[in-house]
């Protein structure tokens, strides 16, 4: 917008300057001329054109001293292209008419040059600026990005070592109730069973037989409380990882993307399908790549085996291993997907 200000200021001075000589023909055919010149050098952006353009004009004004009027409007133009040889026709011509016109009209016309030059410097200078504010912005921009992501992957790491810390720490305490409050109960019920073997009092006896339903029922609650603890402490990732680790029969790679919140029969039903296909994987295939995608979606959770292999020797419907993967995710309301399209290929499906 501001080159377009500027060509409009200066042609409101050429106006002005075109009072200190005669308003003829030749004036407004400088003017059009000047005009279309100053138009088509703003739209069409091309240095080529704008380059003989205004040379042509400069030659033309050796023969016509009223083509000067324009000048400072022409210059502006002259100026951004930054190319000297352009003067030269408007050197040639102020050299043929500085004689011819009024030195007042030739002092206005090097004014009018002047302030063109000024204007054309300070267009330069802010375009510059613009383009390197709009540098550091962009500069500004990606770095805040890659920090948002840095701290992201920051925050994602430390969540997931608290989630495995956690996960330990719950196996822990599973392992201590186990092995420390599980046995004492279990002594404890034992000695409760000889008392009451051997005693023959009733009255104790039934004592005795309260206590032993007791500890019976703390034996229960304890044992249930173990074995969640121990569910929830599965971990789905490293367990995947162990299983992609001891598979040695040929290449593998797997892509998770699963969040730390999942539910502990999508955990063990992925596991046992990933152990059950690298089993077949190895007795079956022939196969030099696998490929496992875990990934977690809005409304699913999604597991995809597949492997490259061509010998598929065993069947899709009676194999066992394949009957208790459908059975799995049946079981979940789920889909799978088993395809021999290219290698072998398992498309799991649970629903959240």
């Amino acid at each position: 917008m501001k080159p377009l200000m500027n060509r409009v200021l200066l042609v409101m001075y050429c106006f002005i300057l075109g009072y200190l000589t005669s308003l003829d023909t030749i004036f407004i055919i400088a003017f059009f001329t000047a005009l279309s010149i100053t138009a088509f050098n703003y739209y069409l952006d091309s240095k080529l054109f704008q380059i003989a353009a205004t040379v042509i004009y400069g030659i033309f004004s050796c023969f016509f001293p009223g083509l000067l009027t324009f000048m400072p409007l022409i210059s502006y133009d002259l100026f951004l292209s930054r190319s000297l040889l352009s003067w030269i026709p408007w050197v040639i011509s102020f050299m043929l008419h500085a004689k011819d016109v009024q030195p007042l009209y030739m002092l206005f016309v090097l004014v009018g040059i002047a302030q063109a030059a000024l204007l054309c410097y300070q267009t330069t200078s802010y375009d510059q600026l613009a383009e390197v504010y709009k540098r550091n912005r962009d500069d500004n921009i990606e770095l805040n990005q890659v920090l948002k992501d840095k701290n992201r992957s920051i925050q994602e790491g430390q969540n997931y070592e608290i989630y495995t810390a956690t996960l330990k720490e719950r196996n822990r305490i599973a392992r201590e109730i186990h092995d420390n409050v599980g046995h004492l109960l279990s002594r404890s019920i034992l000695m409760t069973g000889a008392l009451k073997a051997v005693n023959k009092d009733e009255a104790i006896k039934l004592q005795l037989g309260m206590l032993d339903d007791t500890l019976s029922q703390a034996m229960d609650s304890i044992r249930s409380s173990v074995h969640d603890l121990h569910d929830n402490s599965i971990n789905l990732k490293e367990s995947l990882d162990g299983l992609i680790a001891a598979f040695e029969f040929c290449d593998i790679i797997m892509n998770y993307d699963m969040q730390l919140d999942i539910p502990n029969d999508v955990k063990y039903s992925f596991i046992s399908i990933t152990k059950e296909a690298l089993t077949n994987i190895t007795r079956h295939s022939d196969a030099t790549k696998v490929r496992v995608l875990v990934r977690e979606h809005p409304s699913m959770y999604q597991l995809v085996i597949e492997d490259n292999g061509t010998n598929i020797s065993h069947s899709m419907d009676t194999g066992i291993g394949l009957v208790n993967m459908r059975d799995r995710v049946e079981a979940l309301k789920g889909n799978i997907l088993i395809e021999t399209k290219s290698g072998f290929r398992i498309f799991v499906t649970i629903p959240k």
